[in-house]
C-alpha cells in the first residue's frame, strides 16, 4: 500500500469516525428522550387507572346514596297513605307526621350534603371529575406511548446507520426524534389536541 492510498485510508477511518460519534450522540439524545417518555408515559397510566378506581368507586358510593334515598322515599309515601287511614287520633296523627317529616328530611339529605359532600349530587359531581381527569391521564400516556415508540424506532435506525453506513437511516432517526417531541409535547399540554383513544 503506498503512502497515498494510506493516508486516504487513514482520512476515510477519521471520517467514519467522526461520524459514528454524531450518530452515538443522536442514539444517546434519543434514550434520554425515550426514559422521560416512558416515565412520562408510566406516570400517566397510573394517574389514569387511580382515577378509575376513584370514579367507580364515587359512583357506587352515589348508586347506595340513591338506594337509600329511594327507599327514604317510599317510606314517606308509605307514611302519607298510612296518615291518610288512621282515624282522627291527633297524637297518632302527629307521630306519624313527625315521622314523615324526618324521613323527608333524610331523602333531602341523601340528595344534597354541601357539608360532607356525600349526597347524591356532590358525589354525582366528584364523580364526572374523576372521570375527566382519568380521561385526560388516559390521552396523555396515548401520546407518551406514541413517542416511545418514535424514539425506539430511532434508535434502532441510528444504530443500523453505524452497521450500514446509510446515512438516510439516521437522518430519518432525526425525524422520529421530532415527532417524539411534538407527542411528548402534546401529552405535556395538550392532550386532547388528537384524539388517540
Amino acid at each position: 500500500m503506498s503512502a497515498h492510498e494510506s493516508m486516504e485510508h487513514a482520512e476515510h477511518a477519521e471520517h467514519a469516525s467522526g461520524s459514528n460519534k454524531k450518530i452515538a450522540l443522536l442514539i444517546a439524545v434519543l434514550a434520554l428522550f425515550l426514559a422521560i417518555s416512558e416515565t412520562l408515559g408510566k406516570g400517566a397510566q397510573t394517574e389514569s387507572i387511580s382515577k378509575n378506581v376513584e370514579a367507580a368507586n364515587l359512583w357506587a358510593f352515589f348508586q347506595a346514596k340513591s338506594i337509600r334515598r329511594t327507599v327514604v322515599v317510599t317510606a314517606v309515601e308509605q307514611g302519607k297513605l298510612t296518615l291518610g287511614s288512621l282515624p282522627e287520633d291527633a297524637a297518632a296523627r302527629a307521630a306519624v307526621q313527625k315521622q314523615i317529616d324526618d324521613w323527608t328530611k333524610t331523602a333531602q339529605r341523601y340528595r344534597s350534603e354541601p357539608e360532607t359532600g356525600e349526597g347524591t349530587e356532590q358525589l354525582a359531581e366528584k364523580a364526572k371529575h374523576a372521570e375527566h381527569a382519568r380521561d385526560e391521564a388516559t390521552a396523555k400516556y396515548h401520546h407518551f406511548e406514541l413517542a416511545s415508540a418514535a424514539f425506539q424506532i430511532g434508535i434502532v435506525l441510528a444504530s443500523a446507520t453505524i452497521i450500514t453506513g446509510m446515512f438516510a437511516l439516521a437522518y430519518v432517526g432525526g425525524v422520529l426524534t421530532l415527532a417524539g417531541l411534538i407527542m411528548t409535547a402534546l401529552g405535556l399540554w395538550w392532550p386532547h389536541l388528537l384524539h388517540l383513544h
